[in-house]
């Protein structure tokens, strides 16, 4: 499925669909109208993670509770789900207010990932654990090889424990600068070991700005070895 329009198609009750795709701001604006997907996300998230773990857990027999725990969550991860949202184009189809269009709405990849969750709670009300499995098999599950070619866990774990297995104090990390209304701000972090800058990130939330600033200390780290 290379686009969400097709899965129109496939709702009995295409309510649900509409309803997985509207913010609580359109609501807001429209009141009466229909409920926003905030129910549908918080079963679907619980739906996802459940088909995920039992595709994991079956295919990698002779793994740990730790492995299969961070595989799982590299892929449910809110950034993995916004870029399966861009891939089917979920932002062009959300009913958004004004306002949270404007503040950059249908890029925001928080709201993307919780918009995945909710069509998956809207189309396992309408179809079922199988179209669901179906859905996220041909979605999710293909990206496992991808993923477990390269490190699982993510570089603000990885450089901590980089920095911490060379005798050095945990890594901290500073917010530099704060840019844009509250609903679409852009943050600049800098991440320091004992004192000294070993680099600098930015994202659309703090937490994605330390995963920016640790990659690049994790790149400056590899300089300082050589």
């Amino acid at each position: 499925m290379d686009n969400l329009n097709n899965l129109k198609y496939v709702f009995r009750d295409k309510g649900l669909l509409d309803q997985a795709l509207t913010h609580k701001s359109w609501v807001n604006e429209h009141p009466g109208s229909r409920k926003s997907n905030e129910r549908l996300e918080f079963l679907g998230d619980a739906i996802l993670e459940f088909v995920i773990t039992e595709v994991i857990y079956k295919k990698f027999p002779h793994n740990q509770e730790g492995y299969l725990t961070t595989l799982r969550a590299n892929l449910v991860n809110t950034q993995n789900l916004a870029n399966l949202a861009q891939r089917l184009d979920v932002g062009n189809l959300l009913f958004l207010s004004r306002g949270e269009e404007d503040g950059g709405g249908r890029t925001n990849p928080s709201l993307l990932a919780d918009t995945v969750e909710a069509v998956i709670g809207a189309l396992y009300l309408d179809q079922g654990i199988s179209k669901v499995e179906e859905f996220i098999s041909e979605n999710l599950v293909t990206e496992i090889p991808e993923k477990v070619s390269k490190p699982l866990k993510d570089p603000k774990s990885r450089f901590q424990e980089d920095i911490q297995a060379r005798g050095l104090v945990t890594p901290k990390y500073k917010v530099l600068e704060e840019v844009g209304p509250d609903h679409n701000k852009n943050f600049l972090v800098e991440v320091l070991v004992e004192g000294k800058s070993w680099g600098k990130g930015t994202g659309k939330s703090k937490s994605l700005a330390e995963q920016a600033a640790a990659e690049k200390a994790l790149s400056f780290e590899k300089k300082q070895v050589k």
